[in-house]
């Protein structure tokens, strides 16, 4: 089960006609918040997803309350990537480690994308989503 954002983002989706998930994908890379100070051109302090084929950084905290926040960082270049990023942060920005530990990891797949997108794409959300969940496990667990 995903966070009702996250939720709402992938019923969006799958509603939508393919021409306008991509368009749609588009959108939320247009949308990535930019990277706090402490983050921006620091990308040796984010983790590299080596999975993906374009630079893809990220970094998640969990605050006291136990809530999620994460950043990203991809090129304009990579659009479609970008746009995951932006759907990721959308859906799941300050979601509880519990609520993002839930999220399905092929969740993507409701949304209709592996008819806009290539497989290849679609594996390097995949392997974002996989270190974004091993960084909040990690987190989780150091911070009791």
């Amino acid at each position: 089960m995903s966070p009702p954002k996250l939720q709402r983002i992938v019923e969006l989706f799958a509603g939508a006609p393919k021409d306008l998930r991509l368009e749609a994908l588009l959108e939320y890379s247009r949308k990535l918040p930019p990277l706090p100070p402490h983050l921006d051109g620091n990308q040796a302090a984010m983790e590299q997803v080596e999975e993906c084929q374009t630079p893809f950084f990220l970094a998640t905290e969990v605050d006291d309350e136990r809530r999620v926040h994460l950043w990203f960082d991809c090129p304009p270049e990579a659009p479609t990537t970008r746009g995951f990023a932006g759907i990721l942060s959308a859906g799941l920005e300050g979601a509880t480690v519990e609520e993002v530990l839930e999220v399905p990891n092929d969740f993507y797949h409701d949304m209709g994308l592996a008819e806009a997108i290539s497989s290849l794409r679609l594996r390097g959300m995949g392997a974002i989503l996989g270190h974004l969940k091993r960084q909040v496990r990690e987190h989780a667990v150091a911070t009791g």
